[in-house]
């Protein structure tokens, strides 16, 4: 289970007017958000069918695609404030006296109330001024986009406190009261002060503030959001109005739009059968071997990774497949989350890549050699994980494995799964013979997976429709807000002049390409967990790959270091963000995959660092 914000059972007995307004809000947010991905499917396959079968493109699909994705991912996050999925770390409140872990958990509430409290104004002015801007394809104003944010967060306010108002008891109020004026008061009085300290607030908010709050089990993407909008507000110069804007715009990239329809494919691969058809053969093969499905989730994000261009998407097309039959077979939450995460770091270099393409587009290196190049270090990280993984499975309370199945079973089960397999193959020949785009791809996958649950399978529970709509856009939108908070907090970082200051660092680095590598993943790794990976080589790439350059290592070896690094920040927590978008997609705390992860984060370091001592891995197979 995923930890939710407390409510408190303090006898208090709420009114009537108050249930029901709950009750009507949560009806009207579930309708719009479920009717928001059925026509995001429609929209994206009418494109398909227009441009592929017609021969007579659509050209308004992507830009109505993107507004609807928009209200979506609010929507979804509204839903999971309601539901309590917003990730957040709980590992020092549950060692707390009772006492104390009251008033922590009291913060932890107040913290999300006082940043939608302070982000609205910001986020209704951003939205004012996009009102001018008029889209190129429907021609209508930009307002009907931007208005989503400051909606959506006001919807999370009211959720927030009918929350507390309908649960709390009057000393709960009051104390939440408290906090969120008494912290008002305080950024307030030091504000001038802050101003003269320079970059020392870049400590202050992105790491000591920071930290306070995710330990203080404030829900990740709220944490990000206060770090953001407190430097930017109280330590710079700049508008506040640029936290709604970065939020918009990290929240806003069409491509993410396959999150939430992998999100139902993969719910809608388990309800008609596909899933435990497909893991059932694998296991005909490897279920007598220890750990053998732990080697099918390795194998299985190798083979998907890049058909979305996200690795969230990635983890969503695999993990609802697995995770169950997993489970069952007696397999560890937070070892199965923890070995998800690891194996979206380890996908990273995999074609196609947005990061590799990121990579390509802004430094000049041939993006073929990129794709040829990533294939051999994804190989050796997804062995060292295998190394891992053999080594547990042996270890005392693993999950038992299956008796070898003979050659009848083998084939009864191939026969069955076949349909199953072949979506992987019928989604990655889409994109690769170009009948849809990477974002539009999932909805043949939708599409194939009810005709064969319809008609092979013929396992489709139509009454399960509407709860999947609803999970599925309540999982986006705890992962697409962290998404948007922490694209607030790279602008930030950006804008302080951090990145000129580390290129100069890092040209005069003594000891060669071997320090410099070691530097580089050392750094990557860190600003991996603060920044996405395109934002992050858009802004040091065209920096720091001259600087490689000059030290005499190969530019495609270089990238593929530095993507690798990058990756393990990225799912490395308590920071990374894919670590807990992967913690939200396998439905299990991010506490119980903190100790887990330890041992499968050593073997991307150490594949990561044979990577970088050897450059034939990345360069072996060019021309």
């Amino acid at each position: 289970m995923l930890d939710q914000l407390p409510s408190q059972p303090d006898s208090v007995t709420p009114s009537r007017w108050l249930v029901s307004c709950d009750r009507w809000l949560t009806a009207a947010v579930d309708v719009l958000a479920s009717c928001l991905v059925l026509a995001e499917i429609a929209v994206l396959l009418s494109g398909v069918l227009a441009r592929y079968v017609f021969h007579a493109p659509l050209i308004w699909t992507d830009e109505l695609a993107a507004i609807l994705f928009l209200w979506l991912g609010m929507f979804g996050a509204v839903i999971a404030l309601r539901q309590g999925s917003h990730m957040r770390m709980t590992a020092i409140l549950g060692r707390l006296a009772p006492a104390r872990r009251a008033g922590v958990e009291t913060f932890a509430q107040a913290a999300p109330l006082a940043f939608l409290i302070l982000i609205l104004p910001a986020a209704f002015a951003y939205a004012h001024e996009e009102a001018a801007v008029t889209t190129p394809a429907l021609q209508i104003s930009n307002a009907w986009r931007s208005a989503a944010l400051p909606i959506g967060l006001a919807l999370m306010l009211l959720t927030g406190c009918l929350r507390t108002l309908r649960d709390g008891s009057p000393q709960r109020r009051l104390g939440l009261a408290a906090i969120l004026a008494g912290a008002t008061a305080l950024a307030a009085s030091f504000g001038p002060f802050l101003q003269g300290l320079g970059n020392l607030n870049l400590v202050l908010f992105f790491v000591v503030i920071l930290v306070g709050l995710v330990f203080a089990a404030v829900p990740i993407a709220f944490a990000f959001g206060l770090a953001s909008f407190g430097y930017i507000a109280l330590a710079t110069t700049a508008p506040v109005i640029v936290v709604a804007g970065r939020m918009e715009e990290g929240m806003s990239p069409l491509i993410l739009l396959a999150i939430p329809l992998f999100v139902f494919l993969g719910l809608l691969i388990e309800m008609t059968g596909m899933a435990k058809a497909m893991v059932a053969f694998m296991a005909s093969l490897l279920g007598h071997v220890r750990g053998g499905l732990s080697y099918v989730l390795i194998g299985a994000m190798y083979l998907v990774s890049g058909i979305s261009g996200s690795k969230d998407a990635d983890m969503a097309a695999v993990a609802p497949a697995l995770f169950p039959e997993m489970r069952e077979r007696g397999a560890d939450p937070g070892d199965l989350v923890a070995l998800l995460a690891a194996t979206g770091a380890q996908t990273e270099t995999i074609p196609p890549s947005l990061v590799l393409l990121t990579i390509g587009s802004v430094t000049g290196i041939s993006i073929s050699a990129l794709f040829t190049g990533g294939l051999l270090p994804a190989l050796v990280v997804g062995s060292a994980l295998c190394a891992v993984v053999w080594s547990r499975s042996r270890a005392p309370g693993a999950a038992i494995p299956l008796p070898r199945a003979s050659g009848a079973e083998i084939g009864r089960a191939l026969l069955l799964a076949l349909p199953a397999l072949a979506l992987p193959f019928v989604i990655r020949a889409a994109v690769v013979e170009g009948v849809a785009t990477a974002t539009e791809v999932s909805t043949i996958g939708i599409v194939y997976a009810t005709i064969v649950g319809l008609l092979l399978y013929r396992q489709f529970d139509w009454r399960r429709l509407g709860p999947m709509l609803v999970e599925t856009a309540d999982l986006s939108g705890a992962i697409l807000l962290i998404i948007g908070a922490a694209t607030a907090m790279s602008w930030g970082l950006t804008q302080s002049g951090f990145s000129a200051g580390l290129a100069a660092f890092m040209a005069g680095l003594p000891g060669g390409a071997p320090v410099l590598l070691a530097v580089t993943v050392a750094f990557f790794v860190v600003l991996g967990s603060v920044l996405e990976g395109i934002p992050a080589i858009v802004l040091f790439g065209p920096l720091l790959f001259p600087v490689a350059k000059l030290a005499g290592i190969h530019e495609v070896h270089y990238a593929m270091v530095v993507v690798l690094a990058m990756g393990i920040g990225l799912f490395a927590p308590p920071f990374g963000v894919g670590y807990y978008a992967a913690c939200a997609i396998g439905r299990v705390s991010p506490d119980a995959g903190m100790r887990p992860i330890g041992g499968y984060l050593v073997a991307l370091l150490v594949g990561t660092a044979l990577v970088a001592a050897c450059p034939w891995i990345s360069t072996g197979l060019l021309r």
